[in-house]
């Protein structure tokens, strides 16, 4: 008979203590709708205290009324990422309405085709939204995370920065400034107690999407669409690792998405 060998299990490796993000306050671009809107409800709900913006009236009533009824603390403003101005003042009221921040999740973004397509205008105001935008909001972050040596800064990216669709030549130059962007600020921050966490999803069902929303139901249960919910379930698993964890880089894509 072949001996048996007798494996002791090390219990010390599911001895794993997560942070929480109970107490923690957390300021949400882009927070009305779509992946904002799906974090900010999972956050709030596991004790986080909220604040979140978009540029519209109606879905941040939308967005502030799904938050406290799934339990959450939240607080809400209208804003654009594209205006400095409004940076300003959704600092101001950071600075008002919370003691702290801990952590901030840069998310608004908009969708957009080709250069040859739009106006100067047209390509500034993406370009605004979507990079300058997160820029703005991580310096005025980082002067109120530096202090206490702690926090975290959250990018939502996109996939577009590696795969570089045809036609989609605006967007796609915003999201690999946001890659860029991210690998740097870590590197610059790290130092100051500060983590940077990337996170490039594949297709997600939002209003991004050309398609509509039964289209986008119908992507998801071909498996070729992801949830706004998938991304929110990967921002709480990068926001509770141990601070001796940086999750750098994440990309999640929908199983059967052709990449």
């Amino acid at each position: 008979m072949k001996e048996v060998l007798n494996l002791k299990l090390d219990r010390s490796l599911f001895d794993y203590q997560v942070e929480s993000v109970a107490n923690k306050s957390i300021l949400i671009t882009g927070g009305t709708t779509g992946i904002g809107r799906a974090t900010a409800i999972l956050l709030a709900s596991q004790g986080a205290r909220v604040l979140i913006f978009g540029r519209h009236e109606q879905e941040l009533n939308d967005a502030i009324r799904d938050i406290r009824e799934a339990g959450g603390e939240v607080l809400g403003l209208t804003a654009d990422t594209a205006n400095p101005q409004d940076v300003k003042r959704v600092f101001q009221e950071v600075d008002h309405q919370m003691d702290k921040l801990d952590i901030l999740i840069n998310n608004a973004a908009l969708a957009y085709n080709s250069v040859r397509e739009g106006t100067y205008a047209d390509w500034q105001y993406i370009i605004n939204t979507n990079l300058l935008g997160y820029m703005a909001m991580a310096h005025e972050a980082i002067e109120r995370m530096k202090g206490k040596k702690e926090g975290h800064i959250v990018n939502i990216g996109s996939m577009s920065a590696d795969v570089r669709e045809k036609d989609s030549s605006v967007y796609v130059a915003t999201k690999a400034g946001i890659q860029g962007f991210s690998e740097a600020l870590r590197k610059e921050v790290n130092p100051l107690g500060i983590k940077v966490t990337l996170i490039e999803p594949g297709a997600v069902g939002t209003d991004m999407q050309p398609e509509t929303p039964n289209e986008q139901r119908q992507k998801e249960e071909k498996l070729e669409m992801l949830k706004a919910e998938d991304i929110a379930a990967c921002v709480l698993y990068t926001l509770t690792q141990p601070k001796r964890c940086d999750v750098v880089n994440v990309q999640i894509r929908p199983h059967l998405q052709s990449i």
